[in-house]
This record gives C-alpha cells, sequence and structure tokens, in this order.
C-alpha cells in the first residue's frame, strides 16, 4: 500500500469500530486491485470532498474512487464513482445483486460480508475507465 496520507488516516481515525474496519479492507482491496492490473500505476490516495479518494495520477488510466461512511444511514458505507460515467450502470448490468445510490455509488453493510470477487472486478473497471475509453472497450 502506499505512504500513508496523515489527512486521510485522521478520516479514518474517526469511523465507528466495524465501519472502519470495512472501509480499511475496501481500503487494501483497492490498492491491491491497482498493484495487480495492468495498466493503472501507482494510486495517489487523497481527500475529495472530506472522503477517502483513489486516482490514478502516474498513468490517467481511471476514474477517481472514493469510500466512505454512509452518513444518514447507521452501519452502511459506500463506493464512489463519477456520476457522469457509465460505471454504476455498467456494475448494475454485472452485478445486480449489488445494491447502488443512483449512478454514483455501490452502497454496503458494515454487517455483510464484503463482496470481494464483485467489488474488485468494479474497481478494476474504474480504474481502467479512461484507457478503455480511449481503446474503445467501454465494459
Amino acid at each position: 500500500m502506499a505512504a500513508a496520507n496523515a489527512a486521510v488516516e485522521a478520516v479514518f481515525s474517526t469511523y465507528p469500530g466495524p465501519v472502519k474496519a470495512k472501509l480499511s479492507a475496501l481500503r487494501r482491496l483497492i490498492f491491491d486491485t491497482a498493484r495487480t492490473t495492468d495498466g493503472v500505476g501507482a494510486l495517489e490516495e487523497t481527500l475529495k470532498w472530506g472522503q477517502p479518494s483513489y486516482l490514478t495520477t502516474e498513468s490517467k488510466s481511471g476514474s477517481t474512487i472514493r469510500i466512505d461512511e454512509v452518513k444518514a444511514e447507521a452501519g452502511r458505507y459506500a463506493v464512489y464513482f463519477h456520476c457522469q460515467t457509465d460505471l454504476v450502470e455498467t456494475f448494475r448490468e454485472l452485478y445486480p445483486e449489488l445494491s447502488y445510490s443512483g449512478n454514483r455509488a455501490i452502497l454496503l453493510d458494515a454487517g455483510e460480508k464484503l463482496p470481494e470477487k464483485a467489488l474488485r472486478h468494479c474497481v478494476a473497471l474504474a480504474l481502467t475507465y479512461h484507457a478503455r475509453k480511449k481503446a474503445g472497450r467501454a465494459k
């Protein structure tokens, strides 16, 4: 995983226990997926809108991914994607069993097992979004 960003670490320290554990696992999954996905390169971890965010600054291959707790729903957290992409629409087609919020997020419950296989695929699609668009392969 990349060197810890102090501002991101500070945000993680504010999450309630179960949500913090799941978001930490999701964070590791994002870095691991980036590391094992061709063409992505190193990720930049930063804050956008106060949320931990992951950018393909080095390769510019993908769309920003943000993660955060769902403030209005205790025990829920989400993976957010740029709402002007077709990413969430694609994820709905591939993984109808997941919960979504409009065209911007996958919603998850801290009391449930992390759907790792589906999330790895969704994260890989987001991290390669621009590269695939350039190559004419959206999905």
